[in-house]
């Protein structure tokens, strides 16, 4: 089964872009950005952004306070297929067209990747594109062998790129 990324959610001031690798079933059922409830990535986020509460916010208000702040998310895989939700068993990807939207954004300084699996599709596609690459730990349940502090102290290296405060 072939699925396929969202538009990404960016706008001219994005100066963070987090990559995922493809949405999960469950974000892809709900058509929103990081809907599995035991994904991490709203309360790492909400750390770098020093807005704890963001995992309490509806889907479009987080969004909206991810782009106030300077972040931008989309996908390294533009499509794969996948049966279920595992990046292991993602198999004919097609990469994201990465460049085209990095040199698209003026403000942008840095990408973060959400996982071993986003890096290793977006590192090829952005060798020496003009911002940092940022390998993070993966917000995913299926890596849980990481603690949750170690993953924030990671993702926290985001904090430098942000200058806009959250709203």
């Amino acid at each position: 089964m072939r699925k396929a990324a969202f538009a990404p959610m960016i706008d001219a001031a994005t100066r963070v872009l987090i990559l995922g690798s493809l949405p999960g079933d469950q974000s892809l059922a709900a058509s929103r950005y990081y809907a599995n409830p035991r994904n991490r990535f709203w309360h790492l986020v909400g750390e770098v952004i020093a807005r704890p509460d963001l995992p309490e916010l509806g889907h479009d208000e987080r969004l909206r306070v991810l782009l106030v702040a300077g972040i931008g998310l989309w996908d390294a895989a533009a499509s794969a297929e996948r049966p279920g939700s595992l990046d292991s068993s993602m198999r004919n990807i097609q990469p994201a067209a990465l460049l085209d939207l990095v040199r698209s954004l003026p403000q942008l300084r840095a990408v973060g990747c959400n996982g071993k699996t986003s890096a290793k599709i977006a590192r090829p596609l952005l060798a020496g594109a003009r911002c940092q690459l940022i390998d993070l730990p993966s917000s995913s349940p299926a890596h849980a062998t990481m603690p949750y502090l170690q993953k924030q102290q990671a993702w926290l290296a985001l904090q430098q790129f942000i200058v806009r405060p959250a709203a």
